[in-house]
């Protein structure tokens, strides 16, 4: 079978193709066997990529070793914790659909047989199983991995806490050097940010899904057994190029639902509730997100990590990694385990034999943090096209909430008045106009939940938004609100003071309000002005659908 990269590596017809190989120093030899692409995320200003380079060579050095020939090129990817509370977290999930445009063309420009994708932050994972799914070329998945735990006073803490500490001295329950000493110890090393945040949960995805080795999602990246893994990763591709196996024969519908199960199991952020559609959009698979609920109904909660509980990435891999949670959960049938991954085996085959070392960070099916799952979608007149809420790291007494809406119409008002101690245990703090249009962007929201955490009310006011939350965000922060303000959804027609009703066991939500006053409010609804009119902003709110449907990008006229 013909290869891919001969249509510039084989022939007369190609001798000015391979000239410009010949620029780059590459010999006869290099020419003649398959051409892989390395996707590499490095770059020097986020913590989760700075170590990249190391796992670049390491999958490079996989590849020779396994006949292939490795030519690397680029990713961008934006530090989330960085960008946050600020303009710049609107460049964040808008990355998302710039990385996979651009590792599109850069596949398809050069003709490359196969492509080793080395991402490792929020918006980089997705955007590169995007692009996986468009391409449809063989492919594998080795990410930088996770950072450790970092230690203050004795206890083991990550970067939800060091924003907590913030919203702790806004309250007057810490002092500027407490908050200094997070600043030094809560981010120990390179790697994701250490709970199960958005980025460790869709490395983690990866594993569900099939598209890359075991523990991937959970080595962490300053151990010596990461540069192993991307060297296997790297042989791995060119067994799948020899059998042809391609996304789209793994990612299929039932990997989709595994990978939701998985989320399910492990109480993952709210954030793939947004990038599994899109990923599966890719793939031709059209998913529902009131299939959410029934998985996450059928599901039971086996781990509690950090923000939802104090045990850290680091001990999901000791407790036995994704492939232990899998294979309990098909102790009730909650893994479909005949379908094909990246292993060249299936998902049977690759989690037979794992076992858990530690049943309270990874917990027995017959005893579940909770018997369902830690993700839920909820619906109601608030947020007809649904909303979606991280249940797992949701207290008991918030479960089932009711009070005064307290509304501001962007991020910033919202944290000057929690910060100013004018938001009150009962309130129900809405947050509008940062949808993926009205953002633009959608903008995390890990500043307002933390500070609300940090002043002691996480148990007593809830957070509702068309904006997304952080994967360590906690409490009662419920995101995706859709339609989001900016189309006009009842979210923009809130007022001051309405009565909101929360039921997360009951997946409701609901402004107690008449259907004949929800209207005449419509009727006197007015479109706001676009907050950016130039640049890629506005090009990306011109174009981006809703939060239910995973803020995809409208293609055609």
């Amino acid at each position: 079978m013909a290869r891919r990269s001969e249509c510039v590596t084989k022939g007369v017809n190609t001798a000015p193709q391979r000239s410009l190989f010949n620029a780059l120093g590459m010999t006869k030899e290099e020419l003649d066997r398959p051409l892989v692409g390395i996707v590499s995320s490095y770059n020097e200003i986020v913590p989760g990529h700075m170590n990249i380079d190391k796992i670049v060579n390491a999958v490079k050095m996989g590849v020779a070793m396994a006949g292939g020939t490795p030519i690397m090129f680029p990713a961008i990817a934006v530090c989330d914790g960085i960008a946050m509370g600020h303009v710049g977290m609107k460049y964040s999930l808008v990355t998302r659909d710039l990385i996979a445009d651009s590792t599109e063309c850069m596949a398809l420009a050069h003709q490359f047989d196969a492509l080793v994708m080395i991402p490792n932050c929020d918006k980089n994972v997705p955007g590169l199983l995007m692009a996986a799914a468009r391409l449809n070329i063989p492919t594998i998945f080795v990410s930088g991995g996770p950072m450790l735990a970092g230690h203050v006073k004795g206890c083991k803490t990550s970067l939800s806490s060091m924003f907590e500490a913030v919203g702790s001295y806004a309250a007057g329950k810490m002092t500027e050097d407490d908050v200094e000493d997070f600043v030094e110890n809560a981010c120990p090393t390179c790697g994701s940010c250490s709970g199960m945040y958005t980025a460790n949960t869709m490395n983690c995805v990866t594993e569900a899904l099939g598209m890359a080795l075991r523990g991937n999602g959970t080595i962490p990246a300053v151990y010596s057994q990461r540069l192993k893994l991307a060297k296997h990763a790297g042989m791995k591709i060119m067994e799948l190029i020899e059998k042809d196996i391609k996304p789209r024969d793994i990612l299929t519908e039932d990997a989709f639902r595994n990978a939701l199960t998985v989320d399910m199991a492990l109480g993952g952020s709210t954030n793939t509730m947004l990038h599994i559609p899109a990923i599966a959009h890719e793939a031709g698979v059209e998913l529902n997100l009131d299939i959410a609920n029934e998985i996450s109904d059928a599901t039971p909660n086996l781990c509690h990590l950090a923000p939802a509980g104090h045990a850290y990435i680091e001990e999901l891999n000791e407790a036995g990694g994704i492939y232990a949670v899998m294979n309990e959960l098909t102790k009730k049938n909650l893994i479909k385990t005949d379908l094909i991954t990246v292993t060249g085996k299936t998902v049977g085959e690759n989690i037979k034999d794992t076992v858990i070392i530690n049943d309270e960070v990874i917990r027995r099916i017959d005893n579940p943090f909770s018997p369902v799952g830690g993700i839920a979608v909820l619906r109601g007149n608030l947020a007809p096209d649904s909303c979606v809420v991280k249940r797992s790291a949701v207290v008991p007494e918030m479960l089932v909430h009711e009070g005064p809406a307290r509304v501001f119409d962007s991020e910033e008002e919202a944290i000057a008045a929690i910060r100013g101690g004018k938001i009150v245990a009962g309130d129900v703090v809405v947050i509008r106009y940062e949808g993926p249009k009205g953002g633009p962007g959608m903008r995390e929201m890990l500043s307002p939940t933390s500070a609300i955490a940090g002043m002691g009310l996480g148990s007593s006011v809830a957070l509702i938004t068309d904006g997304r939350f952080s994967g360590a965000s906690r409490g009662a922060s419920i995101g995706h609100v859709s339609p989001e303000a900016a189309v006009g959804g009842p979210i923009a027609l809130v007022k001051e003071g309405d009565i909101i009703k929360i039921d997360i066991n009951a997946n409701k939500i609901n402004v107690d309000i008449t259907d004949e006053e929800m209207e005449a409010r419509r009727k006197e609804w007015k479109p706001r002005e676009p907050k950016v009119k130039t640049g890629y902003l506005a090009k990306y709110a011109s174009l981006v659908t809703s939060a239910n449907t995973g803020a995809i990008l409208k293609s055609g006229n």
